[in-house]
């Protein structure tokens, strides 16, 4: 056939290639196989596609294998091929086999009924001739410059210099006999840390400490290796107890960070399941993320918080489809939560199974800071023992949840907790756990240490959520924009990356506070902010001095504040209506914080009574406070 011809059949079956030019569709059929080596449009792509007896000819001009990938032209050309394989069977019955072009590549059948290639078959020959090539060494003697790695390098980094994405670290080496204070590079320069993770202070708690310094004089500072070799001690068997008990599961699972657990949980367990679907949540961790895109599962993600979304994402599937809802209770840097009751009551209507990742909750929520899981049923969750379960409670509703040590119980790693056969099957198969050296003695002791004392003292819990009541309330009456939301985490909008950096800096030099801003890819576009969290340890002074800092910095920026945001209709939150930001926070209705009256109430008492009516003071001692004080005059 002509090729003008055929690469005319092509353009007007495909939409697409009938907007190319008639120059680029001839240089890809010049680029098919013809002769000894190379075959053109007209004796590949027309003639093979009406073959029946050579599907798999080598001879496919590049034109053609571009059309077969092509999602609107390749199911057309594959249905034209069942079309001509049918007239092919029929015709055949009324001419010989050698009316087809390659017939005579055919000597005869072998035993098999597999068909014999002459060996002077053109296309047999340029298969070959490819095969030799591909076996040939490389030659390395040309002036082929090698790639240039270094561009790339600095190609990637002046993108997030230009966006404003890049990252900057600073040098805050946080004081233990001075929490909440650290010094910079500068040993001499103390400045008031405001955005630590390590929430409750527990990495400074002498009763923490003094278990990581007996761990490290008995047992020394390493693992030794992986579980399954000489890394699995008693440490590591009790703060799995210790954690399973906690929230009140039959087993848990500990792992170096809560970044691998997330992503070897997650990758190991829908990988596993057969046809497995994941619903995410659009605000979920990016190790949650990770994990997801590892397993290989088909994957829907719904709008945050959104019930009736993920309601319709579920119901495209029978219930006997195996399926995982993947959420967190705190969102980290907007404060919201999620709506776990919903959603574990859409998880048992559709056949699916939870995935709860609480890690900026444990240590924090509950009367025994097993997470916010545990605060729905606060009363039912203080009465009952640590490890008890409690019929019908939202913990008992939950079947996998995720958490970390390296946040409100201040030491170092991650871990999953849920039924034992789960737990084992994780441990088993995930190479995430497998294949690392396990938590050092000192951490595993540490975490342990950390864990009882937290469950058993709300004295930090009452202090750090007072302190977030009395700061969220001082921002508001400057008008600083808080993104609203009823948990422990402060964001302040900015809405600019270039000038969320400026603020953090300004408070860093000027002022001697420290809190980090947070942009892309951490948040949207549009949204940067600086993430404020208080905590025990944070006085009345630090807490003035922070306010008074902050509405310096956004007169001299010229930033929004929230009467701005709120004439401009308002962003994540800020300057919307309350019903809007009820609907985005997750808590309930008509609640302003997770941490009610009545319960830190309890939580105060439950303290005073415990340490004999000594009135609960901040978690950081006067003596310490007045040299603080001192320092930032």
């Amino acid at each position: 056939m002509d090729p003008i011809k055929a690469m005319s059949l092509l353009n007007r079956a495909c939409p697409y290639l009938a907007r190319t030019g008639m120059t680029a569709l001839q240089g890809l059929a010049d680029a098919g196989l013809s002769g000894g080596g190379m075959r053109s449009l007209s004796t590949s792509a027309v003639e093979q596609a009406r073959c029946g007896v050579c599907p798999g000819h080598t001879g496919q001009s590049a034109l053609l294998a571009k059309a077969s990938e092509c999602p609107v032209v390749g199911p057309s050309i594959r249905a034209n091929d069942a079309v001509a394989a049918a007239k092919a069977a029929k015709a055949a019955q009324q001419a010989p086999v050698t009316a087809c072009p390659y017939a005579k590549c055919v000597d005869s059948a072998d035993a098999d009924g597999k068909a014999k290639v002459n060996a002077s078959c053109p296309s047999k020959a340029g298969a070959a001739g490819a095969a030799g090539a591909a076996d040939a060494p490389v030659s390395h003697d040309s002036q082929e410059a090698v790639f240039d790695y270094e561009s790339l390098y600095q190609a990637k980094l002046a993108k997030k210099h230009g966006d404003k994405s890049y990252r900057y670290f600073n040098n805050i080496n946080r004081l233990a006999g001075r929490f909440p204070q650290a010094h910079t590079a500068n040993a001499a320069n103390i400045v008031t840390v405001w955005c630590s993770n390590d929430y409750l202070g527990q990495s400074k708690n002498p009763v923490v400490v003094d278990a990581m310094k007996d761990a490290l004089d008995m047992y020394g500072a390493g693992a030794g290796g992986t579980r399954n070799i000489a890394g699995n001690s008693a440490l590591h068997l009790r703060l799995e107890a210790e954690l399973a008990a906690l929230h009140r599961m039959e087993a848990a699972l500990v792992f170096s960070s809560c970044f691998v657990a997330n992503d070897a949980t997650i990758s190991t367990l829908c990988s596993a399941l057969p046809d497995c679907v994941i619903f995410s949540d659009k605000m979920n961790h990016a190790s949650m993320i990770q994990g997801i895109r590892h397993s290989g599962a088909k994957k829907h993600v719904f709008s945050h918080n959104d019930l009736a979304h993920l309601e319709e994402l579920l119901a495209q599937y029978p219930r006997s489809t195996p399926k995982l809802i993947a959420f967190e209770s705190v969102y980290s840097m907007s404060g919201t939560v999620g709506r776990i009751p919903e959603i574990c009551a859409l998880a048992k209507k559709y056949g699916a199974i939870t995935y709860l990742d609480e890690v900026h909750a444990v240590g924090m929520y509950g009367p025994h800071g097993a997470g916010v899981a545990e605060h729905y049923d606060y009363e039912a969750s203080l009465s009952a023992p640590v490890g008890q379960r409690i019929a019908g409670s939202l913990m008992e509703q939950v079947d996998i949840v995720t958490g970390t040590l390296g946040k409100a119980f201040g030491i170092v790693g991650g871990y999953i907790a849920a039924s034992s056969s789960l737990v084992d099957m994780i441990r088993s198969y995930a190479p995430g756990f497998i294949f690392t050296t396990s938590l050092p003695p000192p951490i595993n002791a540490g975490a342990v240490a950390s864990i009882q004392y937290l469950s058993g003292s709300q004295r930090e819990r009452f202090l750090q959520q007072t302190h977030v009541r009395q700061l969220k309330s001082d921002l508001a009456s400057a008008g600083i924009p808080v993104v609203p939301n009823p948990s422990h985490i402060v964001p302040v909008l900015v809405g600019d990356a270039e000038r969320a950096k400026m603020a953090s800096d300004m408070l860093l030099t000027e002022h001697n506070i420290y809190v980090q801003s947070i942009n892309y890819p951490t948040v949207p576009v549009g949204e940067e902010r600086l993430r404020i969290t208080p905590s025990p340890g944070h006085s009345a002074d630090m807490r003035s001095r922070l306010v008074g800092a902050l509405d310096s910095v956004w007169n001299r920026l010229g930033l929004r504040r929230t009467a701005d945001w709120e004439r401009e209709g308002g962003r994540c939150g800020v300057g919307e209506s309350r019903v809007n930001s009820e609907e985005h926070v997750g808590w309930k209705r008509g609640v302003e914080y997770m941490w009610e009256d009545h319960q830190l109430k309890q939580a105060r008492d439950y303290e005073m009574a415990r340490k004999g009516a000594v009135p609960i003071t901040p978690a950081i001692p006067e003596t310490v406070q007045q040299v603080i004080s001192a320092t930032m005059v």
